[in-house]
């Protein structure tokens, strides 16, 4: 078979044009010196307006935030008997058109945090993977599930439940985790060191908290990234959700991914009755949703687009009162600002395209890997040599976190319409490599759905499916205009991935042992 012959020439060109890549990014972070000072052990103390203090008890942790990866970090670190105290803007269950799919990687991660039965009694859905459909071609992108026992695979469902049990399953540990409702409006910091925050109770009384270490996780609008990590954040996108009612999807337990001109549309079931529409719109042209213009975008750009047995429940979703909301699709690279006494993790430090749905499976990775490195931790006070400690974190999470966010901003923008032919041609391939199938499909599935997190396989798949492009356009015979092609999708796909992957850190990604913070020990401390 043509495609097959192709992808094994392709096999012996990979690592020569995989060499060439590294050598050009190759590069070094300068990461900051912490100060050196030790936490003064003292209780944790609430202070009002008139400077008047009132004990709360010794805590040893503040966790600021409480969405997924706050929630899951609180009860992870309760457990191991941390006394941790979280403050959260809104505890209300959130209304969020994001967060509503957690792939299989992310779901083994939740079980070795103990939280696999937050998402039972919320309507959660199995899902098995994706249909991609083009211009009436369509590849079936399946999770490779098969050496996991039948509960290991994707969930969907509305963010607000599953938040809502995590919060829960947190706040049942009364003797190590207390939950309670505040706006963190500042980090309290003495001599560049973190002791606590500034935040402001439900009454609006503000108060102060004090913690040898706080962590900072409150989500993709966070107020307080901009002192701890490099806050640069891209909108390249946005999406416009709404619900379905009434209908099915084509392939049961399957997402499906229109590519269409102008943007791509996402579908999936989030409860046993309902299907979340996700319309991707480039920044630059967002309609407003008050004057209908967003509505008859939808209508007359999108809709022809959507699948026959979609169309109607598209059409009638559109048209109900106040169903359409907006999100923003933000990308910022993980690039910390190393802080004695505070740490950021969660959408707050990066964030990817939402595109395939992994911010949830990175989230959870995180918080595994840091309560992994506190645990042998039986004092906190020694800020400086906590903080240079806990920069192997950055390190330990590249291959999670880099192979699941160059996936997602390389997949937006190669289903992201466009009028060069290039580009065109590289959806094509893409297709055509998923359509492949076996080891192919697998190994770019496996990646896709955080059970495959390696950076090595990511670069390999990329090359192979890229020169199997270059063979399709080639064949059957490489004229001097196919070779000029060929050159193109080359250059397109390069430009595409190697940006990505220098944002991510070359270095971390690929040579992690090369990195001193890798083997960085715990500090030695007086057990309390």
């Amino acid at each position: 078979m043509a495609g097959q012959f192709i992808v094994g020439v392709a096999g012996v060109i990979v690592f020569l044009l995989g060499f060439a890549f590294l050598v050009r990014f190759w590069g070094l972070s300068k990461l900051k010196r912490a100060a050196s000072m030790e936490f003064p052990k003292e209780n944790c103390v609430n202070k009002n307006g008139n400077g008047e203090a009132e004990g709360v008890g010794t805590t040893e942790i503040i966790i600021v935030g409480a969405g997924v990866a706050g929630a899951a970090l609180a009860y992870s670190l309760g457990k191991d008997g941390r006394r941790v105290r979280v403050i959260e803007r809104d505890l209300n269950a959130p209304n969020r058109i994001a967060g509503e799919g957690l792939l299989p990687g992310g779901y083994l991660k939740l079980i070795e945090l103990g939280l696999e039965d937050c998402l039972e009694e919320i309507d959660a859905q199995r899902i098995l993977g994706y249909t991609l459909n083009k211009d009436g071609k369509e590849a079936v992108v399946s999770f490779p599930l098969e050496k996991f026992l039948s509960h290991v695979v994707g969930r969907t469902f509305h963010n607000g439940r599953f938040v809502q049990r995590l919060r829960k399953k947190a706040a049942s540990l009364h003797n190590s985790v207390s939950l309670e409702q505040g706006t963190v409006t500042s980090l309290l910091e003495e001599n560049g060191i973190v002791k606590g925050v500034h935040y402001k109770d439900k009454s609006g009384q503000l108060l102060t908290a004090y913690a040898p270490l706080t962590i900072v996780c409150d989500g993709c609008f966070s107020n307080l990234r901009r002192s701890l990590c490099h806050s640069k954040v891209d909108i390249p996108s946005y999406f416009v959700g709404f619900i379905l009612t009434n209908c099915k999807l084509p392939k049961e337990e399957y997402g499906v991914f229109i590519l269409a001109d102008p943007s791509p549309i996402v579908f999936y079931q989030i409860s046993s009755t309902e299907i979340r529409c996700l319309v991707d719109v480039p920044s630059q042209n967002l309609p407003s949703v008050s004057n209908g213009e967003m509505a008859h975008y939808l209508k007359t750009l999108a809709a022809p687009k959507v699948l026959p047995e979609l169309y109607d429940s598209f059409i009638s979703a559109i048209e109900k009162k106040d169903n359409i909301r907006i999100m923003p699709n933000k990308i910022m690279a993980g690039a910390p600002h190393l802080t004695p006494g505070a740490f950021l993790i969660g959408d707050a430090f990066n964030m990817r395209h939402a595109i395939t749905g992994g911010g949830m499976t990175v989230a959870l990775s995180d918080v595994v890997i840091l309560r992994d490195l506190l645990r042998p931790l039986h004092d906190l006070s020694d800020a400086s040599a906590i903080c240079k400690y806990l920069e192997s974190f950055y390190t330990l999470r590249k291959p999670m976190s880099s192979t699941i966010n160059t996936l997602a901003n390389v997949f937006h923008k190669v289903f992201s319409a466009s009028s060069d032919p290039a580009m065109e041609n590289m959806q094509q391939t893409l297709l055509g490599y998923l359509k492949l199938g076996g080891f192919f499909s697998s190994g770019v599935s496996a990646m896709l759905s955080g059970l495959c997190p390696r950076p090595l396989s990511l670069a390999f798949h990329f090359f192979v499916m890229a020169i199997y492009g270059v063979g399709q356009l080639l064949l059957p015979f490489p004229s001097p205009k196919r070779l000029l092609d060929g050159a193109k999708l080359l250059w397109v796909a390069s430009s595409v991935f190697l940006p990505i992957i220098h944002s991510e850190g070359v270095r971390q990604m690929f040579f992690p042992l090369s990195v001193p913070a890798y083997y960085r020990t715990p500090p030695k401390g007086k057990k309390i």
